[in-house]
């Protein structure tokens, strides 16, 4: 039984591997394909510091910052939104669907409509995390009745995320016509015009709160028996649940804050992990980070370059897999039963 049991381990950790090595081969394709294609060679070359120097701006200024960004983003909304499914125990979570998306997109439209102008621009991703841990706090606050019980916490999540659409409607209409395209380019989610500015300021997030996740590993997979189990193992299923929370806040919020609302990643790329490795929620972590960064890559490379010389926002492809894929899991759960 142990060797059994040391295989599926070495399996799930291989495919963890072989994911990795993927994605390098999926940056390389990334910074290829554009207006100009470019061969695979030449960017690796470049990568490696050992370019000629003619498409240092091509790919160091417009298209690598792109790319990482992308990755980051993806991964972020992907362990969000498996952190959601796996302390709500429903396949449904995510944080677009709770209302985590929609509190920060209410956040920056509010900063953009009020302040845009007025007060620097930097400031856009710090009012989109506001919004998303305010929106984050009236779900838990609502949800709370001597704790929080999962469906409660999605159903009340799923109800307070269209009210945050309202409010995002009802402020786009009273806004002027530059604040309501930055609106609906925003609430679409892009990674358009990417720096290394917002790079580096996505980075942190994801190298801190994604190790961070994974301290929690065996009291989630714990807290998958169900919190009486749980509590009489000795888990303080509350206090777990409200910290794995906070992270998946932390981790949509920023993402958000970057690049707008990119939906259904945090719900897609759990699924896929999921059938992967199995449960185990040790792996599922870094391997959903690489999938969801996959998913919003190629997104954004279609997006640019599929409808050339147009550029379209990574968002539109993303809702446009994820939405059937919700409908999808819904009719299978409700045939199945809530629970």
């Amino acid at each position: 039984m142990n060797t059994i049991t040391q295989k599926i381990t070495q399996h799930k950790w291989l495919t963890v591997l072989t994911f990795m090595l993927l994605s390098l081969l999926l940056l390389v394709f990334a910074l290829s394909v554009g207006s100009e294609w470019l061969s695979p060679m030449t960017v690796i070359l470049h990568l490696l510091g050992k370019g000629t120097g003619e498409y240092d701006f091509v790919l160091q200024t417009l298209r690598l910052p792109r790319v990482l960004l992308a990755f980051l983003v993806g991964a972020a909304l992907a362990v969000s939104g498996l952190i959601l499914q796996s302390i709500i125990r429903n396949p449904l979570g995510s944080p677009d669907i709770i209302g985590i998306t929609g509190g920060a997109s209410v956040g920056a439209l509010l900063f953009l409509t009020f302040f845009g102008g007025t007060v620097s621009i930097s400031f856009l991703p710090i009012a989109a995390l506001i919004g998303a841990a305010a929106v984050s706090v009236l779900v838990y606050l609502l949800s709370w009745k001597n704790g929080v019980a999962p469906i409660t916490l999605i159903l009340i999540g799923i109800g307070v995320s269209a009210a945050m659409k309202a409010v995002t409607t009802m402020v786009i209409v009273f806004s002027d016509t530059v604040t309501t395209s930055k609106a609906y380019l925003w609430m679409t989610g892009s990674v358009y015009g990417a720096n290394w500015t917002q790079v580096y300021g996505m980075l942190p997030w994801v190298a801190i709160f994604i190790p961070l996740t994974l301290l929690f590993a065996k009291t989630v997979q714990v807290k998958l028996l169900g919190d009486d189990i749980a509590t009489g193992l000795g888990v303080r299923v509350q206090l777990q649940r409200f910290l794995l929370l906070f992270i998946s806040v932390a981790l949509a919020g920023s993402a958000v804050a970057f690049a707008g609302g990119i939906s259904f990643v945090g719900l897609i790329a759990p699924h896929i992990a999921r059938k992967l490795v199995g449960p185990s929620f040790a792996a599922l972590v870094p391997l959903s980070a690489i999938v969801g960064g996959f998913i919003v890559v190629i997104a954004d490379v279609v997006a640019r370059t599929a409808f050339l010389p147009l550029d379209l926002p990574a968002g539109v492809f993303t809702a446009g897999i994820g939405a059937p894929f919700f409908i999808y899991l819904l009719l299978r759960k409700s045939r199945s039963g809530f629970s």
